[in-house]
């Protein structure tokens, strides 16, 4: 008989978030969601499931997230999958973006996916097991995209927090993936989950400017579809031995492919100059 799982769903009122929550639910687990407002409103959406607890809170702010993990553990008794999937993009150039724009971006998507981590492990750790989730993105693999370097940059620490996370937790029976989707045709380009620096300037027209310009004609155009890739989190959440990396969308795999070949292949061209900074042996 299928054991019956708890989830924690974070950034769960649209897009991937929402996608997730229906297909755990739809495969008999239970789920708690968390949205910033209107917990409500996603409830009724969604049937008003008896397996579905919807928790309002903040990723950035620890003192909810502390508070929304003990209400979920009180209501389920415990969680099996963290999704940290709370998170939105960030357009501008390094020299646009104001370092308020900069933090706030960096506090959601890295140091809230640190929080609602450090929130859920003493229970994985009391229950001697569980799986940690984390949403990362194809940038995180290469940020080659003018004006989303700094949101490439939170993608590359969600993945090096996850290796790192990985080789703590595994004595502890808890499992750890980073997922990268591609462009899925969610609304994460729409006003709600994806922002432009508040400055734009004329230096830039032709790298970010373009970028800018383009993301409008992105939306509802993106190749992935969001309920398949709901679908590969259940499977994974079922793994015995899940993958620590798992680009998903073709788009995704071939910037996997093209940012690792173009490492080395530059690293080659400068491997005399690389290795003849070790001491001499002698």
């Amino acid at each position: 008989m299928k054991k019956q799982k708890v989830w924690l769903v974070t950034g769960a009122s649209r897009g991937f978030g929402k996608e997730i929550v229906k297909a755990a639910l739809e495969a008999g687990d239970r789920v708690v969601a968390t949205v910033r407002s209107n917990a409500t409103g996603l409830q009724e959406q969604l049937g008003n499931p008896a397996d579905l607890m919807v928790v309002t809170l903040d990723v950035t702010r620890e003192d909810e997230v502390k508070q929304g993990v003990a209400a979920a553990v009180a209501h389920f008794g415990h969680i099996d999958v963290l999704v940290n999937n709370a998170g939105y993009g960030l357009l501008g150039a390094t020299e646009e973006v104001t370092d308020a724009e900069a933090r706030q971006q960096f506090d959601t998507n890295v140091f809230g996916l640190l929080n609602l981590t450090r929130a859920i492990l003493p229970v994985m750790r009391a229950q001697q097991g569980g799986h940690i989730i984390n949403i990362s993105s194809l940038f995180g693999y290469g940020a080659t995209v003018p004006g989303l370097g700094l949101y490439g940059a939170t993608k590359y620490a969600v993945e090096g927090i996850t290796e790192g996370l990985a080789q703590e937790l595994a004595p502890l029976g808890i499992k750890v993936t980073a997922v990268a989707p591609g462009l899925f045709s969610t609304d994460f380009v729409t006003a709600d989950s994806f922002r432009f620096s508040a400055t734009a300037l004329e230096a830039y027209g032709a790298t970010v400017g373009k970028t800018r310009g383009a993301v409008a004609g992105l939306h509802g155009n993106q190749p992935g579809d969001p309920v398949k890739l709901a679908a590969v989190l259940i499977r994974l959440a079922a793994m015995e031995q899940p993958p620590l990396h798992l680009p998903v969308g073709t788009d995704a795999w071939n910037m996997l492919q093209a940012k690792t070949a173009a490492i080395l292949e530059e690293a080659k061209a400068w491997e005399p100059v690389i290795k003849a900074t070790d001491h001499v042996q002698g």
